[in-house]
C-alpha cells in the first residue's frame, strides 16, 4: 500500500525535508531538503490506506489514534511542513479536489444549526470538564483570542487587554444594560459589570459554562448584577444598551447569519452599540476542515467576512469599525499549546491518550492556520445610527489607557433596582 502513497508524495511535496518510516519500517525521503528534518512514523497499513485516500481528515487521525508518531521534530514542525505543500497536495490529487467539492456542496448542511443542534453541537465541546480549561486557559478562563499590545505580555495580561480593547469599543457608561452571547465561564460579563456597573445578562447552550459563570459572579458578589442563563439568543425579546459576542460567532452557522444579526437589531435600542469579536478568514468562504467538524467544533464554521457582511447589511445595522487582529491567535494557541504540554499528564487523567493527542493536534494545527494559512480574527462594531458614536476612533485608545491604569474591584456595588426598556 505505501508504495502508491509513496509516488502521491514525490509528486506533490515540493518543498521541506520530510521522512516517513512505513509500517514496514523501511524509511522514505521526501521534499527538496531544505530546513529541519522532521520524520514520522506511521504504523499501520490501515493509516497508510486512509492517508492516501482522505489525508485531510485520515492524518489528524492517525495521529490522534497513536497510528502516527512524530519521531524527529514536533507537531508544530510538521503542521508548518503540511501548510506549505497543501496548495500543491490539492492541485495534484482529483480525490482532495473531488473531497473539497464535496465539503462546499455539504456546507449548508453542515451549517444548520437550529436551537436543538446547536446546543448539541456547543455541548460537545464546551461541557468538557473545567479542570481541562483550567489547565491551559488564563486565570479568568478566556477562551477566546487574546490581545498582545505588546509581545512581551503573558497570557493573564493579553486577555486583560482584550477585554479593555473590546470594553472601550462599547462606549460604555454607568448604568447600562449588556447582552453577552455566548458568554463562556463569564469573565468578560463580570469584568463589565466590575468596571461599568453594568448589569449585564449572560447566554449560553454550555451547561458546564453556566454552572462556572454563576458561582464566579455569586463568589464574587455580583449576581445581583451579572446573571447568567442558558438560553439561544433567537428566544430573546430583552432590549440591551450594549451587546457584545466573543467566540460564539464561529458557531451561529452560515446559514443563520441573517437571522443572528436581525435579532441582534431587534435586541439592540436605538442608541446602542454591538461588538462581535470572531474568527474569521482572510481569504474566500471555504468549507470546515473534516477533523475539526468531526472531532472539535460539530457545527462549527469560519467564515469570511464576504459573508457576514451582506447578512449585516439587510439587517438594518450599521457598520461603524472593523479591525483584523493579525497573530494575535497564533500567540495565544501558542501559549494555550504550551501550558497544556505542561500539564499532560494532569489531562490524560481526566481523559485519555487518545484525547490528549486529539487535543495536541487541535491546538497545533489551529496555531499553524493563524500562523501560516488565512485565519484571522475580526472585530466588528454595529450601530443602529449613525451618529451614536465619536466619529473618530480616539475614544477606544483613551478608554483603554484609563482602564489599564485602574485597579480592578473586588466587591460587588450596592444593588440597584433595573428599568426595564
Amino acid at each position: 500500500m505505501f508504495w502508491m502513497l509513496k509516488q502521491l508524495g514525490n509528486r506533490i511535496v515540493r518543498t521541506g525535508n520530510l521522512i516517513v518510516t512505513d509500517s514496514r519500517g523501511d524509511r522514505h525521503r521526501f521534499g527538496n531538503g531544505d530546513g529541519k528534518p522532521i520524520h514520522i512514523a506511521l504504523r499501520t497499513t490501515r493509516a497508510e490506506r486512509s492517508i492516501l485516500l482522505n489525508p485531510a481528515n485520515a492524518v489528524p487521525e492517525a495521529y490522534m489514534n497513536g497510528e502516527l508518531d512524530i519521531v524527529e521534530g514536533d507537531l508544530l514542525d510538521f503542521i508548518h511542513f503540511a501548510y506549505a505543500n497543501l496548495d500543491l497536495v490539492e492541485a495534484h490529487t482529483p480525490l482532495m479536489r473531488a473531497a473539497e467539492k464535496g465539503r462546499l456542496l455539504a456546507k449548508p448542511l453542515h451549517q444548520w444549526n437550529p436551537v436543538s443542534r446547536s446546543r448539541a453541537n456547543v455541548q460537545h465541546h464546551y461541557d468538557l470538564s473545567e479542570e481541562l480549561y483550567r489547565l491551559f486557559l488564563d486565570e479568568d478562563m478566556q477562551y477566546s483570542c487574546a490581545y498582545f499590545e505588546r509581545p512581551d505580555l503573558t497570557l493573564d495580561e493579553a486577555q486583560k487587554a482584550k477585554k479593555r480593547h473590546i470594553a472601550a469599543k462599547l462606549a460604555l457608561k454607568p448604568g447600562l444594560s449588556i447582552l453577552d452571547i455566548g458568554s463562556g465561564w463569564g469573565g468578560l460579563g463580570i469584568y463589565l459589570a466590575q468596571h461599568f456597573e453594568a448589569d449585564v445578562l449572560g447566554v449560553t447552550l454550555s451547561d458546564e459554562q453556566h454552572r462556572v459563570a454563576t458561582e464566579r459572579a455569586h463568589a464574587l458578589g455580583f449576581d445581583r448584577h451579572v446573571h447568567f442563563e442558558i438560553r439561544d439568543y433567537r428566544s430573546l425579546q430583552e432590549r440591551f444598551d450594549r451587546i457584545v459576542s466573543v467566540g460564539m460567532f464561529e458557531h451561529v452557522g452560515v446559514n443563520h447569519y441573517r437571522t443572528f444579526f436581525e435579532t441582534c437589531a431587534k435586541l439592540l435600542k436605538p442608541d446602542g452599540v454591538m461588538v462581535l469579536h470572531s474568527i474569521g478568514r482572510a481569504g474566500p468562504p471555504a468549507a470546515t476542515a473534516p477533523f475539526i467538524r468531526k472531532h472539535i467544533f460539530p457545527g462549527g464554521y469560519i467564515p469570511a467576512l464576504s459573508e457576514v457582511l451582506p447578512a449585516i447589511e439587510r439587517s438594518g445595522l450599521m457598520v461603524t469599525d472593523v479591525e483584523i487582529l493579525r497573530l494575535h491567535y497564533a500567540e495565544t494557541l501558542r501559549h494555550w499549546r504550551e501550558r497544556f504540554a505542561a500539564n499532560r499528564e494532569r489531562a490524560k487523567a481526566l481523559y485519555d491518550e487518545r484525547f490528549c493527542r486529539m487535543w495536541e493536534f487541535y491546538l497545533a494545527a489551529s496555531e499553524g492556520a493563524f500562523r501560516w494559512q488565512d485565519l484571522m480574527v475580526f472585530q466588528i462594531q454595529l450601530t443602529r445610527r449613525n451618529d451614536t458614536l465619536p466619529i473618530t476612533r480616539d475614544y477606544i485608545h483613551e478608554v483603554e489607557m484609563q482602564l489599564a491604569d485602574k485597579p480592578e474591584p473586588r466587591k460587588a456595588r450596592t444593588p440597584r433596582k433595573h428599568k426595564k426598556a
